[in-house]
């Protein structure tokens, strides 16, 4: 169980850079392209650090899930937007089952103790 923890806690982390990769492609389809191509990922790690990530400044049991669904969601919008339906609905599938596995008791145990440990 171990090793599916870790794996699934591995997915988890790409899905939050695949949904940076995301909100770079919209940016770079809109008409401001040389500005959000870089800005909406940036806003975006900054808004996951300030209350997503484990050691969310002002993260909470409600806080963290909401900006978690803003963030994926937003990406996959700007996917959608930007012209790859698929990808958009793609990322929007894989992060809700990897962020569903990463809410298993045993998985979220593994993750805090590997935070508590780093």
């Amino acid at each position: 169980m171990v090793a599916l923890g870790w794996l699934v806690l591995g997915l988890v982390f790409l899905d939050e850079l695949l949904a940076m990769a995301g909100l770079g492609v919209y940016g770079w389809s809109t008409s401001a392209r040389w500005l959000l191509v870089w800005l909406l990922p940036l806003l975006a790690v900054l808004a996951w650090f300030l209350f997503a990530s484990p050691k969310a400044r002002f993260g909470s049991p409600v806080v963290r899930p909401v900006v978690k669904v803003l963030v994926f969601g937003s990406a996959s919008l700007g996917l959608w937007a930007a012209g790859h339906p698929g990808l958009a609905v793609g990322l929007l599938v894989f992060s809700v089952v990897v962020n569903g596995l990463a809410m298993i008791p045993a998985i979220r145990d593994l993750a805090a103790e590997g935070h508590a440990g780093g």
